[in-house]
């Protein structure tokens, strides 16, 4: 088969003579050629044949070959098209070159003259053929390469929330009550975000990062940590130190979560009015995700049971988180979040009853054993 073997070429003509004639001259240089005399049937086989270049008279009866090239341009607005007329009518030119017409022919001309113009609308087939495929496999490639980084990022993120929850599993045995705070504060902080309609990305971060909020504590003594009396104003400021500990501990990594982990260990002790600690920040310069822990860990703290303190119930923290007592004042805490607690406080008792029957159970069952 020739180089034009490969290719289709539709030929539409009402006139037989000419119509076999050019069908002829195609033939002889190795097109391979459809021949049809009305522009309903040309139409019907353009769909079926899916030619490389149209070739059409436009003075037809029924449907003319202006008519059968704004049907194909319909769907089509890339296969070559070449016209030819017996006698020009006012604004046909015009009206052919919106179509996309390749060429525009007046009867008689030479057969080179169409073979040329057939030949060029070859090549510019290729050349839309083969961008076309360049860019259907760059973007098969992207999607390729998507769904490879993807798939990579979404087993480093399994890593990294495996290893956090063995670390949160190793507090328990340290404390157990500790391990049931770190559980609850990611539930808190997910519902917290939740009820501001914050990104499904962030939702799973803080879930996670939230657990990391205190792990600085392994930097400070078991005496000061567990101590079960007051804290002196000196051992308070080691106490202190366990935010900036944990940022060093996390701080460096390219992950997202470790990012946002390392952000709430540092800042999740700050207050809205400024008196937090470590740096004394106010207001929107505490991160978004450190203001949602800090509300978080201060409910959890309140309703907690510690050496130095006994367990408050739901009613009395949601109290003194909306109104303030000796120690705490509402304007500790980010307006739109202290709204938004207020709005669904209910969920987050029934969060801490949860983790509490979930550790009865556990409890329950260790014993029987």
């Amino acid at each position: 088969m020739t180089e034009q073997g490969k290719y289709k070429i539709l030929l539409l003509d009402d006139d037989l003579t000419v119509l076999l004639s050019l069908a002829e001259i195609l033939r002889v240089r190795g097109y391979q050629v459809h021949t049809y005399e009305d522009a309903a049937s040309a139409l019907a086989g353009f769909y079926e044949i899916k030619p490389d270049v149209v070739v059409a008279d436009v003075h037809m009866p029924g449907m003319n070959g202006i008519d059968f090239l704004e049907q194909i341009r319909l769907s089509d607005s890339e296969t070559p098209a070449i016209l030819m007329t017996g006698y020009e009518k006012q604004g046909m030119a015009r009206k052919a070159i919106s179509l996309n017409v390749l060429e525009f022919f007046l009867k008689p001309f030479e057969s080179s003259t169409l073979l040329e113009a057939i030949d060029k609308g070859i090549k510019n087939r290729r050349e839309v053929q083969f961008q076309k495929e360049y860019r259907d496999a760059l973007e098969q490639a992207v999607v390729s390469r998507t769904f490879e980084l993807e798939n990579a990022s979404q087993v480093q993120k399994s890593l990294i929330v495996e290893i956090i929850e063995r670390l949160t599993t190793a507090a328990e045995y340290r404390d157990e009550e500790t391990g049931r705070h770190i559980s609850r504060i990611g539930l808190y902080a997910a519902q917290l975000a939740k009820t501001l309609g914050l990104p499904e990305d962030f939702i799973e971060n803080i879930t996670v990062a939230a657990a990391m909020h205190d792990i600085g504590k392994i930097g400070i003594p078991d005496s000061i940590l567990f101590k079960p009396a007051p804290l002196t104003d000196e051992e308070f400021e080691i106490i202190k130190a366990h935010t900036v500990i944990g940022e060093r501990i996390l701080r460096g990594s390219s992950n997202s979560l470790v990012q946002m982990a390392a952000s709430i260990a540092l800042t999740h002790h700050e207050r809205w009015n400024g008196t937090g600690y470590p740096n004394g920040l106010s207001g929107t310069d505490i991160p978004l995700a450190g203001r949602i822990v800090m509300l978080a860990d201060h409910y959890d703290a309140l309703r907690s049971c510690r050496t130095y303190k006994a367990a408050l119930d739901h009613d009395q923290a949601v109290v003194i988180i909306t109104e303030g007592d000796e120690q705490t004042s509402p304007e500790f805490y980010d307006p739109e979040l202290l709204q938004a607690f207020k709005n669904t406080h209910t969920l987050w008792a029934e969060i801490f009853e949860q983790i509490q029957d979930n550790a009865r159970s556990r409890t329950g069952n260790f014993e029987r054993k």
